[in-house]
């Protein structure tokens, strides 16, 4: 089975899956659509916030950032909103 990669783990780490102990939600759809989020020590008020993640592959390039919010009925994942420069 292969192992999800982690948004943020450098592209030649040989180990860019979740570690043991961390929290991770499923980015879906827009740019960064199947990579997990480590939410590891985000505050409650914090996870209900938009997550706006620097990439360079989204709408604007680099600079740019893709918005994904928590769904309420699966906190697990969280849904691409859109992108900003």
């Amino acid at each position: 089975m292969l192992r999800r990669r982690v948004y943020g783990a450098d592209h030649d780490d040989p180990d860019p899956g979740p570690r043991p102990g961390h929290v991770y939600g499923e980015l879906v759809g827009g740019p960064l659509d199947g990579l997990l989020l480590d939410v590891t020590g985000w505050s409650g008020p914090r996870l209900t916030e938009e997550a706006r993640l620097p990439t360079e592959i989204g709408r604007y390039g680099a600079g740019g950032r893709a918005h994904y919010r928590r769904r309420a009925d699966d906190p697990r994942r969280w849904d691409w909103s859109g992108d900003s420069p």
